[in-house]
Parts: structure tokens; C-alpha cells; sequence
């Protein structure tokens, strides 16, 4: 049996629903009408699907369509190219299911190129070359990581969404399909007696340096927040840090954007930092002037190795080198965004409320995040709290 449900919306030829009833008997002719009845209903719901277009079609309109930073749409693009494409490429949105998404994530979970579990050489060279000069090798079986899956359901499920949107499917299949779960966030911040230390070290490199981790520390901004921090955006009669936007490097290429929220914010700073951010802008008008450049607050605040040239901010690639080499030096192991978790982790500790907390970190979600990542620093001030209430309250008295 064959019902016309309308034009397809990308091809434009006509779709049919289509369904076999075997037998001739008065009872096959009954399931016969149950069946038509059916198809009807669903062209006339609009429940049947509306298009034959593959998935990598549909991720294709997407990735035209939707709104991605220049970094994220590399990203993207790499994980479309190399997993998604090769596996679900070919598949019809239609066709799609819950369990086929979860074989997928299975399978790159078992191994990331979705071998068959044999062994097989992976070839460097093409033609023909000799391996152990080209140092071909066995293939090893390496699973992709959790996080990593998660990106790529992300990256299907957004293409699904507009399938749904253009009326393509009915239904986005990734919403109900499982994942690979997310791990709890594990911030690990130097203790304050290491941060002493780092901070120490970093003004007796340089001036500078140290004014620059000394920020990050104080403030929590984000690495490519504080590379694309401009003069105009610091008011040192008020004490604040206006953050709106952020530096990106890739392929040597930097780039401002939006920040990660692509939220703008403004960060109290106290009266040690507006000091050294004033020492500060006084000796980059000084540099500046030894060479014969005239300053104006449209210039970035820490430029490094560019120091003689205004237009350029200091490298986010350079600023977590340096601050790695340095605490290496130390012996601590530790990053430049754990200066962040720490910021955030003193706040906490000191009883500052999560809401206000979070607006420093420029978290989104009225701190749902920061809550996420610093669940043990809230407990602990949470007790801290109810110890400080008990204290000022008065013990009822007991009759014995």
C-alpha cells in the first residue's frame, strides 16, 4: 500500500509511505484498511518523516547556518571529517536511531578509528614504500576520551535540532540516546602558601609578569581575558576591570573575540592592584616613549616580548609557557588556570556568596556553574556559615 505524503523539501520529488499487508482473505483486507488508515493519519500530522537527505548533508546546511567561533568550527569540522562523516555520513536523518548513536559512542569508546578488533598495519606512505623506512606500525586500539564523545553527540544533536527546525525529521533521536557521562570538575588550586611563592617569583622575573599573575590570581579572568585587557577597559579611580573580551592564537594567527559566555563583566579590584596596575601603565608610557610612541589607552595592557609594538598583546600561548617554566622552577605543579581555581576557591572559603563568586568568573547560569566545579569549597563554607550563626546565638538552658 502507498500513500502520497507530499514533496520532499530539499529534492523536491514526490514522497510515498509505504507498507506490504500479505493474504487475500476477508481479514488480511481488514488489516489492509487498518493500515491505510494509519498512513493517512500520519500525512495528515505530519508525523512521517519529510526528508531522505543524508546526515552529512545535514551537517553541512548546519555548519552554514550556525553561529560558532572560528576556533569551535575547526574543531567542529575535524570531528565531523574524521568520525562522523566516515560512520553516519551516508545514513538518512530518518533513519537514525537512539541505538545507532549509542553503537557509535560504543564504538569510540572501545577505539577511536573504530577498528574491528584485528590487528592491521597503519601506513604512513602511500604506494609503495618500505615500513620501516616510512615506520609504519601495528595499529594500537586507543579509545577516544569520554569528553571528547561528548563533543561529538554535541555536534549531532545541534545538527538534529535543525532537522526538527526545517522539518526534516520530526524528532531529534540524540536527546533520548546516552552518553558517555561527564566526569565531576576536580580543580585542583596551589595553596595559598605556593601562590605566595609563585607570585614571588614571578615580580622578581619581571615586573611586568608579576603584575600579570598577580590579576589572574586576584581577579580569576581567564588566560585570553587578560591578554586582550586594553587600558580603556581599567578604571583606576573606581577599582575596576571591565572584561569583554578575550585573545585567541591559532596558527600563529591571534584574534579577539567574545569572552566564553560571551558576556561582558565587571571585576572589583582592591587597592594593592590599583596600585600595581598604575606602576604599571606609567612604565609602558615611559617604554613607549623611549621610542618615540605616544600612548593612549587603546593599547593592551601586557605585551611581553612586544613591548615596542602597541598592537600587540602578550601570546596566551606564552603566558601558560612561561607560567609552567616557572613553576617547574619551584617544584609545584600547577597551570595558569589554576590561578583561577584559586581565586575562586579563597572566595569561597572566606564566605563570599556563590552569586557574587560566579559574577567574577563571568560564569553563566546565576551560578549554577561555579557550583558544579566548587561543590567541596561551598560545603565548606556553608559549614563555616552555620558555625559562625551558632557562635552569635545564645544556648537555650537546660533543666537538668
Amino acid at each position: 500500500m502507498r500513500v502520497y505524503a507530499g514533496n520532499d523539501p530539499v529534492t523536491g520529488k514526490p514522497r510515498y509511505l509505504t507498507e506490504t499487508v500479505k493474504g487475500t482473505d476477508r481479514a488480511t483486507r481488514r488489516r489492509a484498511d487498518k493500515v491505510m488508515t494509519k498512513l493517512l493519519a500520519q500525512v495528515d500530522k505530519q508525523r512521517a518523516p519529510s526528508t531522505a537527505v543524508t546526515l552529512g548533508y545535514a551537517l553541512d546546511e548546519w555548519l552554514q547556518t550556525c553561529e560558532l567561533d572560528d576556533s569551535t568550527r575547526l574543531l567542529y569540522l575535524g570531528y565531523i571529517q574524521r568520525t562522523i562523516r566516515p560512520a553516519l555520513g551516508d545514513v538518512p536523518v530518518s533513519k537514525l536511531t537512539a541505538r545507532t548513536l549509542e553503537a557509535l559512542y560504543s564504538d569510540l569508546r572501545r577505539c577511536r578509528v573504530r577498528c574491528d578488533g584485528q590487528s592491521f598495519v597503519e601506513h604512513r606512505a602511500e604506494g609503495d614504500h618500505d615500513c620501516t623506512e616510512a615506520k609504519c606500525k601495528v595499529h594500537a586500539c586507543r579509545p577516544m576520551a569520554a569528553s571528547t564523545v561528548r563533543q561529538v553527540h554535541s555536534i549531532i544533536s545541534g545538527t538534529l535540532n535543525a532537522a526538527v527546525r526545517w522539518d526534516w525529521v520530526d524528532s531529534n533521536v540524540a536527546r533520548v540516546a546516552q552518553r558517555p557521562k561527564q566526569k565531576p570538575p576536580q580543580p585542583d588550586p596551589p595553596s595559598p602558601a605556593d601562590a605566595v611563592r609563585l607570585v614571588d617569583e614571578a615580580f622578581a622575573m619581571d615586573d611586568e609578569w608579576g603584575t600579570l599573575v598577580w590579576l589572574v590570581m586576584t581577579t580569576g579572568m581567564r588566560r585570553g581575558e587578560v591578554c586582550a585587557l586594553r587600558w580603556s577597559r581599567i578604571d583606576l579611580d573606581a577599582g575596576i576591570v571591565d572584561v569583554r573580551r578575550s585573545y585567541n592564537l591559532r596558527n600563529r594567527v591571534g584574534k579577539e573575540k567574545d569572552t566564553k559566555t560571551h558576556q561582558a563583566r565587571r571585576i572589583a579590584v582592591d587597592s594593592e592592584t590599583v596600585a600595581l596596575l598604575g606602576e604599571h601603565k606609567r612604565r609602558c608610557r615611559d617604554q613607549l616613549m623611549d621610542i618615540g610612541f605616544d600612548f593612549n589607552d587603546e593599547m593592551y595592557v601586557f605585551r611581553g616580548v612586544h613591548r615596542v609594538d602597541p598592537t600587540q598583546p602578550y601570546s596566551p600561548h606564552a603566558v601558560s609557557s612561561r607560567y609552567k617554566d616557572m613553576a617547574e622552577r619551584l617544584g609545584i605543579d600547577t597551570h595558569i588556570h589554576a590561578l583561577r581555581h584559586y581565586s575562586a576557591t579563597e572566595l569561597l572559603t572566606a564566605g563570599v556568596d556563590l552569586r557574587t563568586v560566579a559574577g567574577r568568573l563571568g560564569h553563566g547560569g546565576g551560578g549554577a556553574t561555579t557550583l558544579r566545579v566548587y561543590a567541596a569549597w561551598v560545603a565548606a563554607s556553608d559549614r563555616k556559615a552555620a558555625e559562625i550563626l551558632g557562635s552569635r546565638m545564645q544556648p537555650p538552658r537546660r533543666d537538668r
